[in-house]
This record gives C-alpha cells, structure tokens and sequence, in this order.
C-alpha cells in the first residue's frame, strides 16, 4: 500500500450509506452493523491501489455479504412466529418536504416488507441501482447476470414496490397529533376512539417474534383492532410508559415502555387523516437498540444497547 494510505479515513465517509444499504437489505440494524464491519475487514485487506472508487467497491462488497446473509436466513424466516417487521429506525421528525420523504418512505414498514418478499437479487439491483445509482453494467457483473437481466430485476422490483410506497406524506404536526392520539386510545382501551382514528379497512400487525405475547396474524378491520387494543387494557396491571413521540421507519409513532419493562415501538401509516396501517414490534431482539437510538435524541430510554447507527442518510 502507498505510504500514509489508511483504510479508516476512506471507509467512513461512505459507512451511512452502507448501513442504509444492508438494512435496506437485511430488515435488522444490528446484522447492517455485522455486515458493514465484515465489509470493512475487507477493504482493509484488499489492494486498495486497484481501487478507483471505493464507494462503489464498498456497496457491492455489502450487497454480496447481504446477499449471502439473505439466502443463509432465509429458512429462518420461513418459520418466524407471527408477523415479521424490520428492526425500528427512530428518526428526528422532519417536515416531509418532496427530498426528505422520497428518503424516508423508502425505509418505511410497508416498503421494507415489500423488499423482503423480493428475490435477493431484485432487492439487490432495485437498492443499488435505484436508490444508489449504481449502474447496471456493474450490477451484471456483480450478480453474474447480463445487463438486460438486471433490468427486468429491477423493473419487476418496482412493480411490486409501486403499491408499498407511500404516496401522500404526513406532517409532523398531524402526524403526532393522531399519534398521541391513538397511544391515549389505545392505552385506554377506548374503543370508540380508536375507531374514530382508523380507516375502516386498517390492518394491524404485531411482531413479538415468539418470545413476548402478540397478535400470530394480522388484525384486519376497524371494530376488530378496537376490540383488540380494549381487551389488553382490560387484561393490563399497569399503564405503559410513554418514551418517544416521533417518526420510526419515517413514519409517525411512538415508543413505550411496557408494563413487563421492555420497550416496544408503534409506527402508524396515515392516509386521509385516518391510520390504515399500525405496526408493532414487541420482539426484544429487535429493540436492543432502542435505548441508544432515543438517548441519541436526547429522550431518555430503557437500558442503553450497542453503538447506535449513524442513519442521517437512510
């Protein structure tokens, strides 16, 4: 290597976006975090002196390890207890001008659950290309496919994506306003609150990965969530704690501290002023990071976990 070359300095100014490409990937910021750290080991053996740009050779080199990742979990995934949802992302809120929530949607629920049901593959060239302007010359050569395969991955991952995205964004404002307000509902078991906030088709989904007590399937329907969230607060010894107010996966919601003192996170997708979507994650291996995320913004948090994740990019 050149004299005075140093790994570290070329590395992390592209780490952010490598992190929002595995997670992007993977669903999970703890296995971007394993990922981009493989990838860096990597870059450090590598010759560097035949590098011309490192940004590129890093997304592809994390694109493999994800790809790899995808594949050896993907058994896994296929005997997951109930609904699978991404590890939360808690964001600072921010107005959703027309940049801003182009980058946020693109890490919403909806739109990281639609990433996971596509190929690894799709999911590679539609994220890399897409959302990282790798072209699809290098992409060809980075799946062993020919350039018009690539592009049919990708016109196939959009297809699928195009209903996942959303399209009309929430502000802040409004967005916190229906989300306190369904944390009061919901805490209370208010059921004709609660369905004064809900589309009458909304659909709730619930992640305790088998470990923590959740819904197995999703909860379709306005009276049916209502009836759902007035039977826990019946069942409840104490009142949940409420932690964070804000936006998770770009979305609005908010972070509790439950009665069994473990956090959970409540992202809320709103459409015409009413919630169509509400998404629960209860498993603790998804929330470990919750401490450091909201102690980040400045909120004081369960017992703090590993490095937070640098996600101004994501």
């Amino acid at each position: 290597m050149p004299a005075g070359d140093d790994p570290a300095s070329r590395f992390i100014p592209h780490r952010a976006d490598l992190l929002g490409l595995a997670y992007r990937m993977t669903g999970s910021l703890a296995t971007a975090e394993d990922i981009v750290q493989d990838a860096f080991l990597r870059w450090q053996a590598a010759d560097r002196t035949e590098v011309a740009q490192p940004r590129a050779w890093l997304l592809k080199a994390v694109a493999r390890l994800s790809i790899d990742h995808i594949r050896s979990a993907r058994n896994r995934h296929e005997v997951y207890v109930g609904p699978w949802l991404p590890e939360p992302l808690i964001t600072a809120g921010e107005s959703p001008q027309e940049t801003a929530f182009a980058q946020t949607q693109r890490v919403s629920v909806a739109v990281l659950l639609t990433l996971q049901r596509l190929t690894p593959a799709e999911r590679a060239v539609f994220i890399l290309h897409d959302l990282f302007d790798t072209p699809f010359a290098e992409l060809a050569t980075l799946l062993g496919r020919t350039e018009a395969a690539c592009r049919k991955l990708a016109s196939r991952a959009r297809a699928h994506l195009t209903d996942a995205e959303t399209r009309h964004p929430v502000a802040d404002g409004d967005g916190e306003r229906i989300a306190r307000a369904f944390h009061a509902a919901s805490r209370d078991g208010d059921g004709e609150a609660l369905r004064a906030l809900l589309a009458e088709a909304a659909v709730l989904r619930t992640d305790g990965g088998g470990v923590r007590p959740s819904a197995l399937n999703p909860i379709g329907g306005a009276d049916r969530i209502a009836r759902f969230f007035a039977g826990i607060a019946r069942k409840r010894s104490r009142t949940p704690i409420l932690l964070h107010l804000g936006r998770i996966n770009g979305l609005p919601g908010f972070v509790t501290l439950e009665p069994d003192g473990l956090p959970q996170t409540t992202a809320l997708e709103i459409r015409e002023e009413r919630i169509s979507a509400i998404y629960i994650v209860r498993n603790p291996d998804k929330l470990g990071r919750v401490g450091v995320q909201l102690a980040a913004l400045g909120k004081s948090a369960p017992a703090a976990g590993p490095v937070q994740i640098a996600s101004a990019t994501f």
